[in-house]
């Protein structure tokens, strides 16, 4: 059922799944070794702007995991609630606007933050079913990924993986933020179902 509260969902769930589940994946081909790192670990993942929660919960039903989802939005949070409910899973939810309230530390951090410019022309089917507080963010649209990049280091355990989805144009700025301001990392940008670049994956594991 569409829901005007929470934005419309899209395949960043299959793609995180695929990795932190440590399964393959569409046009994957990671040099990580995911498997060996994650397997038969339980798991702790933050996701920040969790909306309605599928990806909180999609994850939850599929892989060893203590999943913490963040939202700014009480009417997002309500829906995620009944979701998680309805799917018979334990997350804990939080209102706060990103990082906030967040005092823990995670192995993987998931967002699908807005990253859409103030100026941007967008599709009239997103304008007007989705919530403008989950489309758009200052700096280009990178607002998120920099706060988000800026503290990692607090909010992750040694070795760490965190998972964007991302606007088209927008990977090749967010790696060369992320490498200028993180160590030994590694970067993946990978494409969406239409060949652009809509994923990108940072970790320190080797």
């Amino acid at each position: 059922m569409k829901n005007k509260k929470v934005i419309i969902l899209i395949s960043i769930i299959i793609v995180v799944i695929c990795i932190v589940g440590c399964v393959s994946i569409y046009k994957y081909n990671s040099k990580v070794d995911y498997n060996k790192y994650f397997n038969n670990k339980l798991i702790r993942i933050l996701e920040l702007g969790t909306g309605s929660g599928c990806i909180a919960i999609s994850l939850k039903k599929e892989i060893n995991s203590i999943i913490d989802a963040i939202d700014i939005s009480k009417e997002a949070l309500s829906v995620a609630i009944d979701n998680a409910k309805i799917n018979n899973v334990d997350i804990t939810f939080y209102e706060g606007d990103m990082l906030n309230p967040i005092n823990k530390i995670y192995d993987v951090i998931i967002s699908n933050p807005p990253y859409i410019k103030e100026d941007e022309l967008i599709m009239d089917m997103v304008k007007d079913n989705e919530p403008n507080i989950a489309l758009y963010a200052d700096d280009n649209g990178l607002y998120y990924y920099k706060k988000i990049i800026d503290n990692i280091n607090y909010l992750t355990n040694d070795k760490y993986l965190i998972c964007f989805e991302i606007g088209y144009t927008q990977g090749k700025y967010i790696e060369e933020y992320a490498k200028d301001n993180l160590s030994d990392i590694t970067v993946s940008i990978e494409k969406d179902y239409n060949d652009r670049d809509r994923f990108i994956f940072i970790t320190n594991i080797k």
